[in-house]
């Protein structure tokens, strides 16, 4: 019996934490990806842009890893004990976990570095942003590197939210809503 009720405890307690913790995942994914980008992108210069941006996402990384592995814990009634119950409980948290870990450990810095690098390559060709001339081989490198990283966590990126989106699809299909 006392098993029981400290479950029941437990769950009333987690519950609440998930629905906070899951909303506050996938909104600011929502937010950054398809708000912050491209508001900034449209009212900065490219060089101010860059600057935000090369310090703005490794924030949005950590906070994105952290908050995929804080709603994972606090799957109702038992938390991580909860993930084993089904594959489908498990599934989209271990896509987004894996990706959003892609993301801050391995092509957000990349593309961080290969963004950096850019514009260093850009004071060392004499060009400006918008300069017409022909492209350095340097900098049509890095321009290639640059797309291959950048596209590479854009891609991760959607690939977490969408995971996110089909475990609110989950969570959501049990709410017992009566007419």
């Amino acid at each position: 019996m006392a098993l029981v009720e400290s479950s029941w405890h437990a769950a009333r307690f987690l519950a609440p934490l998930h629905i906070l913790s899951f909303s506050t995942l996938l909104g600011t994914e929502l937010y950054q990806s398809f708000v912050v980008v491209k508001v900034t992108h449209q009212a900065l210069p490219r060089s101010a842009f860059t600057t935000l941006q090369k310090r703005i996402f490794p924030i949005y990384f950590r906070i994105q890893t952290f908050l995929v592995f804080l709603t994972a814990a606090t799957i109702p009634p038992y938390g991580p004990l909860t993930l084993r119950d089904s594959k489908g409980n498990w599934v989209p948290f271990a896509v987004a976990g894996v990706t959003a870990l892609l993301n801050l450990a391995i092509y957000g810095p990349r593309t961080r570095k290969v963004m950096v690098d850019r514009i260093h390559q850009e004071t060392r060709d004499g060009r400006k942003p918008d300069d017409t001339a022909e492209l350095s081989e340097d900098m049509t490198r890095l321009n290639k590197a640059f797309s291959r990283t950048h596209a590479m966590s854009i891609h991760l990126n959607l690939i977490s939210i969408g995971a996110m989106i089909w475990w609110g699809w989950k969570l959501a299909s049990r709410l017992d809503v009566k007419p």
